[in-house]
């Protein structure tokens, strides 16, 4: 229990970490305008509460997919496959970033030699 506290502290402050990268920050609002946009979307297309909305979305994105919510329009069918196209490699992008920040790793393309 002890341990998990502090994965959600260290990745607190991965996030606090970085909010002071460009990169970072840049990523961070495409994810969460991915996130807002199909949350829109489904609660447009298939009439869903805000909350399940957001749910489905960020299972959805981060491949979980628990099978409770699923598109029932043939809207919501077709943006959720493009969806998925687009956004899973945004959310494994981000993901990547945190982590990287986490170990203290400086990003892709930084402290290159010249």
């Amino acid at each position: 229990m002890f341990a998990s506290f502090v994965n959600v502290f260290k990745f607190a402050g991965s996030i606090l970490k970085g909010l002071k990268d460009p990169e970072f920050r840049g990523l961070l609002l495409f994810v969460i305008a991915i996130l807002g946009t199909g949350t829109y979307v489904y609660h447009l297309a298939e009439h869903w509460r805000w909350l399940d909305s957001f749910y489905f979305s960020v299972t959805t994105l981060t491949t979980v997919g628990y099978g409770d919510f699923s598109p029932q329009t043939d809207f919501g069918k077709i943006f959720t496959m493009i969806y998925i196209f687009l956004g899973v490699g945004v959310i494994l992008g981000f993901i990547n970033v945190v982590a990287r920040h986490a170990g203290n790793e400086p990003l892709a393309g930084k402290n290159r030699k010249k």
